[in-house]
């Protein structure tokens, strides 16, 4: 289960809206072995795609610098459809390298950047494997 608290869930939501119709993507960092996500980390995506993300190679690396740095870890790898499901794709489950970590994908498709409702999933993938997982919001202390 992955576990958030509102304002991340909310930061997440929003970042997804404010770069539609491209998607947008981004990682929450937390403490290694927690699985406590704790740190929000909006990214370009660099492909500046409505089908396609790509995170910008020069800012993942000083993010991972910075998380090594800081003894965290990605704890959630997120990223939105535009005009699909929030369910990962062939090529989201190609990407997906980080076998701790949780997959959020948030899909845009029935409101774009309006105030309207988006669709919110969380999966793990491994070894492409996709399980989808609950979500719970809220506070993570419990």
């Amino acid at each position: 289960m992955l576990r958030l608290d509102q304002a991340t869930y909310d930061a997440i939501v929003a970042h997804a809206k404010r770069d539609h119709p491209d998607e947008a993507c981004g990682i929450v960092a937390g403490a290694e072995g927690s699985d406590v996500p704790s740190r929000h980390v909006p990214m370009i995506n660099a492909a500046g795609s409505p089908t396609f993300y790509e995170f910008d190679s020069t800012e993942l690396l000083a993010l991972y610098k910075e998380m090594w740095d800081r003894d965290e870890e990605p704890v959630v790898i997120y990223h939105s459809h535009t005009a699909t499901e929030a369910y990962p794709s062939r090529t989201d489950i190609g990407l997906a390298n980080e076998p701790g970590a949780h997959y959020v994908l948030v899909s845009t498709a029935a409101h774009g950047n309006s105030e309207g409702p988006v669709e919110f999933r969380s999966y793990r993938i491994i070894d492409g494997n996709v399980t989808e997982e609950d979500v719970a919001i809220g506070d993570t202390e419990n």
